[in-house]
């Protein structure tokens, strides 16, 4: 990795930032030495010093300013096309994650729901499903997502699936977790069931699970399964640059 580039993006450590820079995953664009954007699946970090033409270029819906001085840019850029809302990115408890926390939330499936890990038989099915799509939808096709992918679904009865947490980026070492769970099946408890098995995972493979909370539901969620707040920061919805982006509502 590019040592300049990276002490450009030194403020985020979020496993999609760090995916692309690794440039395993997503795509990074310089401006000069002292500007950039990190760019993966929905989203576009703008790092260094503020460039318009960066900001013209970001082609993500969610845009992520590195400083206030790029708010300032995106919103005189975009204007009423850009609507600032608030992620929160969380960090690891200092004493670690609880093992036995985690269990309790996997073996608290209602009766008839399993734990699958995402595999062949699973991933068109996900990659079709709009509430699903971004479980797998970040990496290049089937055998890329089955090569450095991870993440577990949820079924009822072995039929389709019904929630799922899985990479959304992926690099050596961490992941940046994705959870969603089809409308109709939220507050069953399916989407901390899933997130519990794949952070024991992780755990199991020595592999960092990040989780960015994209509001206040999924910081809660994250949360109740170990993580702590580390700060809320702001963010941009493009509403023009939309791609099939499905707004979820994550389980508390």
């Amino acid at each position: 990795m590019n040592e300049k580039l990276a002490a450009l993006f030194a403020c985020w450590e979020a496993p999609m930032v760090r995916a692309s820079l690794q440039g395993v995953m997503g795509r990074v664009e310089r401006w000069g030495e002292d500007s950039a954007l990190a760019s993966i699946g929905d989203f576009c970090f703008l790092a260094g010093e503020p460039v318009r033409a960066l900001v013209e270029q970001a082609d993500a819906p969610i845009l992520v300013p590195g400083s206030e001085g790029w708010a300032r840019l995106i919103e005189d850029t975009l204007r009423e096309g850009a609507s600032p809302f608030t992620r929160y990115a969380t960090r690891r408890p200092p004493e670690g994650f609880s093992r036995r926390r985690l269990l309790s939330f996997t073996e608290a499936l209602p009766q008839g729901f399993c734990l699958h890990p995402i595999g062949r038989e699973f991933y068109f099915t996900l990659m079709e499903e709009e509430w699903a799509r971004d479980l797998c939808g970040c990496f290049d096709g089937e055998e890329d997502f089955l090569e450095r992918g991870l993440g577990f679904v949820v079924t009822q009865g072995g039929g389709l699936p019904l929630a799922g947490a899985a990479s959304y980026a992926a690099y050596d070492g961490a992941i940046e977790i994705e959870i969603d769970t089809r409308p109709d099946f939220r507050r069953l408890g399916l989407a901390s069931a899933c997130g519990a098995r794949l952070i024991l995972e992780c755990l199991a493979r020595g592999i960092y699970p990040g989780w960015d909370a994209h509001d206040r539901r999924s910081l809660a969620l994250a949360e109740k399964l170990g993580y702590q707040l580390d700060r809320p920061y702001t963010a941009y919805w493009v509403e023009s640059k939309r791609r099939g982006y499905f707004l979820r509502e994550s389980e508390n």
